[in-house]
């Protein structure tokens, strides 16, 4: 059995629409999505003491999943990319604050495989640093941090359609978690 790991948003909880539905892709593949919840407020985002605030949150989940799991992380999560180079598991960051310096340069020592998500209305995407770090990227005109973009409902309930068929042509690119994986059932473990 394999595993993912959903890492929330500061105020984005681990079952909110866009990881919700990352984590169902995941246990669609068979694995078994564990679901993060912050222990306590989080100290200023945009301050570099948060990575390892992040970091010791996010830590012990790893450790306790273990092998190499799937990191899927919404913004404030993204400061646990890491965690995700130095233990060279793949992940999905959605909408990663790339504006802060420790996420960029953490994100260029990934050696794992990682998808990045975000959109041109989002102060914190900055869409030509994402192509330099990945060759996974969706961009999404117009759209702000929370992947939302003007006009009706409708339109961004579409975006994250499109978020979750590029999530799964990233996993289907990279082979996660193998043909074995995909053809089992997944469960979810809650935090």
């Amino acid at each position: 059995m394999t595993d993912a790991v959903v890492v929330p948003g500061r105020r984005y909880g681990p079952a909110a629409g866009l990881l919700m539905y990352a984590g169902v892709v995941a246990e669609r593949r068979g694995a078994t999505v564990h679901r993060l919840a912050w222990s306590q407020e989080p100290p200023d985002p945009f301050q570099p003491e948060i990575e390892g605030w992040v970091r010791a949150e996010v830590g012990p989940r790893l450790d306790a999943v273990g092998g190499s799991p799937l990191l899927i992380g919404k913004s404030l999560g993204s400061n646990a990319a890491t965690l995700a180079a130095e233990r060279h598991i793949p992940a999905v960051w959605l909408t990663p604050v790339l504006t802060l310096p420790w996420i960029a340069r953490a994100l260029s020592r990934a050696t794992a495989p990682f998808l990045v998500v975000g959109g041109t209305a989002d102060a914190m995407w900055d869409g030509a640093q994402a192509r330099r770090l990945s060759r996974y990227v969706l961009e999404i005109e117009g759209a702000d941090h929370g992947l939302q973009i003007p006009g009706p409902l409708a339109d961004s309930v579409a975006v994250l359609g499109r978020v979750l068929v590029e999530m799964e042509r990233f996993l289907d690119a990279i082979d996660w978690p193998g043909r074995a994986g995909q053809l089992a059932g997944g469960r979810v473990v809650g935090t």
